[in-house]
C-alpha cells in the first residue's frame, strides 16, 4: 500500500512540474472552494481556534479570517508540491532572506545558531532553499512521515540544495555530535508538543498554551543565540524573510523566558495577518491543569 501511495505521490509531483504558476493558482482557487465551501475541512477546529484567540471579534470578522486562511492553505499546499520540482534559480527568486547578516555575523564569530520558524505563510520553500542563503551548514529538525517511502523521497528532495534533515527523535544525539561544525539549526516551534510534562506554558493568543521546550533547552545548554524568521507574502508566489534576534545570551535567562519571547514575536506576526497561520492544527487540545 505504501508503494502505491508513493507512486501516486510521484505522479502528482510530475504533474506539478509541468504546471506553470498561473495555472497552479487557478487550481488553488478551485481547492479553496472545495476545502471551504464543499467539504468544510476542519472548519469546526478553525472556527473554535479563531473564536478563542480573538474573543472580541464579530462572527463576520472571524469568517473573513477563516476564508483568508483557507485561501492561504490552498496556495501553500500547491506551492509545496510545486517546490519539489522547482529550480534553484526559481526558488531563490521567490523566497528571499533580506537580511542574512543577522545570522552570518555569528559565522564570523565561530558560533552556531538556532533559527525558529513557524507554520506561517509558506514554510516548505524555506526548507528547500534557506540553506543557499546562509554561510552556516544548514540543519533542519523534522518529524518523519508514517509512509517511509514517501518520507525518504521528501527528505532527499528537501536536501537537494544543502539542507541536512535530522529526525526530531535524534535531536539530542545530533547536537552532541555536531559541536565541531558551524551550523544553523532550523526548528519549527509553534506546534502542540507531544511531551506536555516538559512543556513551557505561555499565554499565547489569549490562551494558556503548551510550548515545545526543545529550542530553549538546546539554546541554553549549548549557549546558542536564537533568531526568528518573519515570513511575509509580497504577492502570490513571492515571499521575503526578515530575521530578528530573539536572544543573544540564552544561558543567562530563566526557564520559559526565551520561549515566551519567541512566542510573543510569532503572536505579533499573527495579529498583523492572522489568515497566514495554520489554524487547522489542534493547537490547544491539551488544557493546563492547576
Amino acid at each position: 500500500m505504501q508503494k502505491i501511495t508513493y507512486l501516486l505521490f510521484r505522479l502528482f509531483i510530475f504533474l506539478f512540474w509541468l504546471t506553470p504558476f498561473w495555472v497552479l493558482y487557478i487550481y488553488s482557487n478551485i481547492i479553496f472552494i472545495l476545502l471551504y465551501h464543499v467539504f468544510g475541512y476542519r472548519k469546526k477546529v478553525v472556527w473554535q481556534n479563531l473564536k478563542n484567540s480573538f474573543p472580541d471579534k464579530s462572527d463576520q470578522e472571524i469568517e473573513k479570517i477563516a476564508r483568508g486562511f483557507y485561501k492561504n492553505l490552498s496556495d501553500i499546499t500547491l506551492e509545496g508540491m510545486k517546490g519539489l520540482s522547482m529550480s534553484k534559480k526559481s526558488l531563490l527568486k521567490r523566497y528571499k532572506v533580506i537580511n542574512p547578516d543577522v545570522v552570518d555575523k555569528y559565522y564570523r564569530q565561530n558560533k552556531s545558531v538556532i533559527a525558529i520558524a513557524s507554520h506561517y505563510c509558506n514554510w516548505e520553500w524555506g526548507v528547500l532553499c534557506l540553506s543557499l542563503q546562509f554561510k552556516h551548514k544548514s540543519v533542519g529538525l523534522y518529524k518523519p512521515m508514517s509512509n517511509k517511502i514517501i518520507d525518504d523521497f521528501m527528505r532527499k528532495s528537501r536536501a537537494a540544495w544543502g539542507m541536512n534533515l535530522v529526525s526530531i527523535h535524534e535531536t539530542a544525539k545530533y547536537f552532541e555530535n555536531d559541536k565541531s561544525n558551524l551550523s544553523i539549526y532550523f526548528m519549527i516551534a509553534d506546534q502542540s508538543p507531544s511531551n506536555y510534562k516538559k512543556s513551557y506554558w505561555i499565554k499565547f493568543l489569549n490562551q494558556d498554551t503548551a510550548c515545545l521546550h526543545g529550542p530553549e533547552n538546546y539554546a541554553k545548554k549549548i549557549d546558542l543565540p536564537l533568531v526568528y524568521g518573519h515570513v511575509n507574502r509580497v504577492k502570490r508566489g513571492y515571499y521575503e524573510v526578515f530575521l530578528t534576534e530573539v536572544e543573544t545570551k540564552p544561558d543567562k535567562k530563566e526557564d520559559g523566558e526565551i520561549t515566551g519571547s519567541y512566542m510573543k514575536v510569532l503572536e505579533d506576526d499573527i495579529l498583523k495577518k492572522p489568515e497566514n497561520w495554520l489554524w487547522s492544527h489542534k493547537r490547544w487540545k491539551k488544557k493546563r491543569t492547576v
